[in-house]
């Protein structure tokens, strides 16, 4: 498991934030499922009703404004927890979150998980770590607002690399190029542009099932450098 990290600050997973012994304890409030790529896990706007335990996979967290545009906040992987602040603070959720690639999940509700942060004295632990969290997904937002297209593309295809559950030199991106054109806030041509070089030096290419797989992003954020 990896790390996530941003600006030369390290942001920890929960599981290494609660320990691997109540982890496993959390994780066994909830039976184990299975959420397929591309399906929402958890949606803007909706009661903290429960909260998702990632057991493996990688998950999008995105932010939809006012006109239905759509804005990436965050990757995570595997040992995170998924809408625990809603659950904590009685407030509906403030990002959707999407399944980038096949999820394992624990569906905890928020009574249980309530129950579980009260026993073991949790609570001041998890803030600080949400706290870091906004603190990441305002560094994201700001790198929307800065970077050029194809530094903004490998960045989001560098944290998805990142937090995967895959273990192949490959790694399968089940998202469109339109999708990814609206979680860096790009037009889809200009995705395309950036695609193309890449594509044509085999750093990436189309999956046959949809999507991107990435085989090089080291070559990627070479060629972004160089050309910036």
């Amino acid at each position: 498991m990896t790390d996530a990290t941003r600006g030369g600050t390290v942001y920890l997973p929960h599981i290494t934030v609660m320990s691997q012994q109540l982890w496993s304890q959390l994780r066994d409030l909830a039976p184990r499922r299975v959420r397929p790529a591309r399906s929402v896990l958890l949606r803007q706007g909706d009661p903290g009703t429960h909260v998702i335990l990632l057991e493996s996979g990688s998950t999008l967290v995105t932010l939809t404004g006012e006109n239905g545009e759509r804005a990436l906040l965050a990757v995570r992987g595997a040992g995170e927890l998924l809408g625990e602040l809603s659950v904590l603070d009685s407030q509906p959720r403030t990002a959707s979150v999407i399944a980038a690639e096949t999820c394992v999940v624990r569906i905890i509700p928020a009574p249980d998980f309530l129950a579980f942060v009260d026993k073991y004295d949790l609570l001041a632990a998890l803030l600080r770590h949400a706290i870091a969290r906004v603190r990441e997904a305002e560094s994201v937002r700001l790198e929307l607002a800065t970077a050029s297209v194809p530094a903004r593309l490998a960045s989001a295809l560098t944290r998805l690399a990142t937090v995967s559950c895959a273990t192949a030199s490959e790694l399968s991106v089940r998202l469109t190029q339109t999708e990814l054109s609206q979680m860096i806030g790009a037009s889809r041509n200009a995705v395309g542009a950036a695609l193309k070089p890449w594509r044509e030096f085999g750093w990436l290419a189309t999956a046959p099932g949809g999507g991107l797989v990435i085989r090089d992003i080291a070559a990627i954020q070479r060629h972004v450098r160089a050309e910036t």
